[in-house]
């Protein structure tokens, strides 16, 4: 055991030793609403989410939080395909500037469908990525991230399912 400094009182210490725990763990990110977007990629991934799963009478991707659970999977299950978003958001973002003069996000509807249509012809493998993580976050399950108050589950008309391992007890409510 090393000795404390003179001086410093041991709550301090304390509080220094997980504050340098904290950051060398890889603490929150200078934006700290998100572990790998930064807010201008989760700006254009939300948008882009939002045109594949829309909002009308019924909840879309925007309400189910799907670019929440593509950012907490690109941190975790997903991180292989860290540089496949880092790419094609930005391409994106291109191709919008060039087709319509502002970023992706801040585009009209049916421009922001235009956009979407030229990078399925010009940039499939990112656009068949994203779209295949958007529905993930849309019907998966909640404990991973996405289906925010399980809005696709209550849509469909699908129960909430039961936690494994419950049946064997019984239900509490005829006991």
């Amino acid at each position: 055991m090393t000795a404390k400094p003179a001086g410093v009182p041991r709550r301090t210490l304390l509080a220094m030793g997980v504050s340098a725990a904290a950051a060398s763990c890889g603490g929150p990110k200078s934006s700290g609403a998100w572990r790998f977007f930064t807010d201008g990629e989760a700006r254009t991934a939300e948008a882009i989410s939002a045109q594949l799963i829309p909002s009308g009478p019924l909840p879309g991707a925007r309400e189910a939080g799907v670019v929440n659970y593509i950012d907490l999977q690109l941190s975790r299950r997903f991180r292989k395909h860290q540089q496949a978003y880092r790419a094609g958001l930005a391409n994106a973002d291109e191709v919008s500037r060039k087709q319509a003069g502002k970023p992706f996000c801040e585009l009209a509807s049916d421009q922001q469908i235009a956009v979407l249509n030229t990078l399925e012809e010009n940039a499939k493998p990112f656009f068949q990525l994203i779209l295949a993580h958007t529905r993930q976050g849309f019907y998966g399950d909640p404990r991973h991230g996405g289906n925010r108050n399980m809005v696709s589950w209550k849509m469909v008309g699908l129960p909430f399912p039961q936690v494994r391992g419950r049946e064997q007890y019984g239900d509490p409510e005829k006991s």
